[in-house]
């Protein structure tokens, strides 16, 4: 009985300071760039490139066009300023479609904030483990982050092609432009690659890419466009 108190008591010590920790480092990310992710990590252990051959680099919100956050929410979470890193109604969507599809065809519902805890923090695989620590660090990151900082920090990690992650450099590498000075549709075809980043390439888009670019353009639009974005953010409240 002994030894089973003394390894609950060792067990909770543990979790407390992994939660200091954690907290600690997302008190101390939400000013400072991130210079790696798990993600990105995974993607070297794969590949076995060096960090110097991964292209990342950092761009702030107020450094890069309002059309890329702008089309990362119309494309990836409508909801991302409503909700409190969770779409229930997507999630229900998603259940339902599911039920009537085959097992290699499941439909997702993970909002922006799920995505960037995925990256941030966990490893590829699906499992209802790696389920419940995205949804314990989503919350997390809801909490201690603004909605600025949460777009902020996805742009930037996000994978936007071979080797590459952050929509600066995809800007810099597929249209020679600075993020600054994206328009509409580049921003689109720049989000339009997310679902599989190692496949799909910006600078020579396939019809479906180019299909999805209009789409999101659509969406980016529907939503209220550049007014949405501005009225959202804090960093463009000044304009």
């Amino acid at each position: 009985m002994q030894k089973i108190k003394l390894f609950f008591s060792y067990s909770l010590k543990i979790v407390l300071v992994y939660n200091i920790i954690l907290i600690f480092l997302l008190l101390f990310f939400r000013f400072v760039d991130i210079p790696s992710t798990s993600f990105i990590n995974s993607i070297r252990g794969i590949t076995f490139l060096p960090e110097d051959e991964l292209t990342k680099s950092w761009v702030s919100l107020n450094e890069m066009s309002p059309y890329l956050p702008l089309a990362a929410v119309a494309a990836e979470d409508q909801l991302f300023f409503e909700h409190f890193g969770f779409d229930y109604k997507a999630i229900e969507k998603a259940l339902e479609v599911n039920k009537r599809r085959s097992s290699r065809r499941i439909r997702g519902a993970s909002t922006i904030t799920q995505q960037l805890a995925k990256n941030l923090f966990l490893y590829k695989n699906r499992d209802y483990i790696r389920k419940g620590f995205e949804v314990y660090f989503t919350l997390l990151i809801e909490v201690f982050w603004s909605k600025d900082r949460i777009l902020e920090v996805y742009l930037n990690s996000a994978q936007t092609g071979p080797e590459l992650f952050g929509v600066g450099p995809a800007s810099l590498k597929f249209f020679k432009k600075d993020p600054l000075k994206m328009g509409i549709e580049n921003s689109a075809l720049t989000i339009a690659v997310f679902p599989n980043p190692a496949r799909y390439n910006a600078a020579r888009p396939s019809g479906f890419l180019l299909r999805r670019r209009n789409l999101i353009v659509t969406k980016m639009n529907q939503v209220g466009g550049i007014k949405f974005i501005k009225s959202n953010l804090n960093v463009y409240s000044s304009d």
